[in-house]
């Protein structure tokens, strides 16, 4: 659908598409799915957090039995959040591409 669209276009899309590969037909994550999806899909920028105060919060209200699902929009936020605090986003930042 975005074959030619701009690098971050497709990356949002990329979000989506695995982000709707593991909700359910409503379009929703149940917590322990979004902890998984996260733990699976995102390792590379929640390796080493685990000592974080912010990120031993989001975990543990993912841990949380609860009948709440998690929709896209939080989906993003929690996302957003994960990679702003990621030693990995200062690796990143460093980087610079040249096109």
């Amino acid at each position: 659908a975005l074959g030619k669209g701009s690098d971050l276009e497709k990356a949002f899309a990329t979000a989506a598409l695995v982000y709707n590969n593991y909700a359910d037909p409503e379009g929703k994550l149940s917590k322990p799915e979004t902890k998984s999806l996260l733990q699976s899909q995102f390792w590379h920028f929640i390796q080493g957090q685990e000592n974080k105060p912010k990120y031993q919060e989001i975990i543990s209200s993912l841990d949380e039995e609860s009948e709440n699902k998690i929709d896209f929009e939080d989906f993003m936020i929690l996302l957003v959040s994960l990679a702003l605090m990621s030693d990995l986003l200062q690796e990143i930042k460093n980087v610079k591409t040249t096109k």
